[in-house]
């Protein structure tokens, strides 16, 4: 059934893209008739509408791997900097709450944990929306910024690092097979925001997969019993990713692409001052509108990446 919707889906978004011609076509002929201002300006929504959808189902196509519909763990770690990385890895979730907004897809924090004075040194999020997994692939890697630190008084520039890490939800029906000799589950005081009761009471949960040394934790729900639900969730898609990269023989390469949270291995900068750019060091896209960007409008980076990727697979 799921392979049908998903087929049927892509049939009516062509039928849709044709409807759409042909609406253009009959406002087109309209307006050489009667010289309307009002269907010129419909004709020219319209047609920007048309480009948006062929652009999006373009990217679709692009995202034939299995697990590209689904839903996306995300994971963002502050790296070299201090206060200024944990502000910069809030501003990344910022970015990426936003561009979820944007595509109408729902944002979920799992587990988190706040800056010393600012900001986070973690974080734990899934984006539910269908294909969340596949378009946010571009974003596993270091991040940068360079920008005049609002923490230093004496206004010098400085250079921020972040992770981020992307992972597919699986379905409950995936076949990993998890031990319960092999989890050790500790519960503890949640630290993050969510009212007298989270804070209070211990339950918060953190399960550690012994073979793998894989950690997973959730502090968000009131529920004890709820976030080890989540937790298990978590486990069980970082174990099927980790099983799937052993059988594509690059586990290794996954993380090479991340590297050290630190100068030389980002994937992409944003730049602040002393002008405004964000580039993207594999597929070298780039745009000087930095206002955009962090507040989520990154769709041409995801789509020079699934360009860049095929062009490299293809390679």
């Amino acid at each position: 059934m799921s392979k049908l919707d998903g087929l049927k889906e892509t049939v009516n978004s062509w039928r849709n893209l044709k409807e759409q011609i042909n609406n253009l076509i009959e406002i087109d002929e309209l307006l050489q008739q009667e010289q309307d201002d009002s269907l010129s300006d419909e004709l020219e929504q319209n047609k920007l509408k048309l480009i948006k959808d062929v652009e999006d189902i373009e990217v679709k196509t692009k995202l034939s791997g299995k697990n590209d519909k689904n839903n996306a763990i995300v994971s963002i770690h502050a790296g070299a900097g201090g206060t200024e990385s944990c502000d910069w890895a809030q501003m990344l979730v910022r970015m990426y709450s936003r561009w979820a907004e944007n595509k109408g897809f729902e944002f979920n924090t799992i587990d988190i944990l706040d800056g010393d004075e600012a900001g986070i040194k973690s974080i734990t999020f899934i984006i539910n929306g269908k294909y969340a997994y596949g378009l946010l692939q571009s974003e596993i890697g270091v991040h940068r910024l360079v920008r005049i630190s609002p923490f230093d008084a004496n206004k010098r520039r400085h250079t921020s690092f972040a992770s981020v890490d992307v992972i597919p939800e699986v379905d409950d029906d995936i076949d990993i097979v998890i031990e319960e000799k092999d989890l050790r589950i500790d519960t503890y005081r949640s630290t993050g925001a969510g009212g007298q009761h989270v804070n209070t009471t211990d339950s918060a949960v953190r399960i550690t997969h012994l073979p793998t040394n894989i950690v997973v934790q959730s502090q968000t729900e009131r529920s004890q019993i709820k976030n080890k639900a989540t937790a298990m969730k978590l486990l069980k898609a970082k174990l099927y990713e980790f099983e799937q990269e052993k059988l594509r023989q690059s586990y290794e390469k996954h993380y090479d692409e991340k590297g050290l949270i630190a100068w030389g291995s980002q994937i992409r900068s944003y730049v602040f001052m002393p002008y405004q750019l964000v580039k993207d060091h594999r597929t070298d896209y780039e745009t000087s509108q930095v206002d955009k960007v962090m507040d989520g409008d990154i769709d041409s980076f995801i789509s020079a990446y699934l360009n860049w990727k095929l062009e490299t697979k293809n390679n």
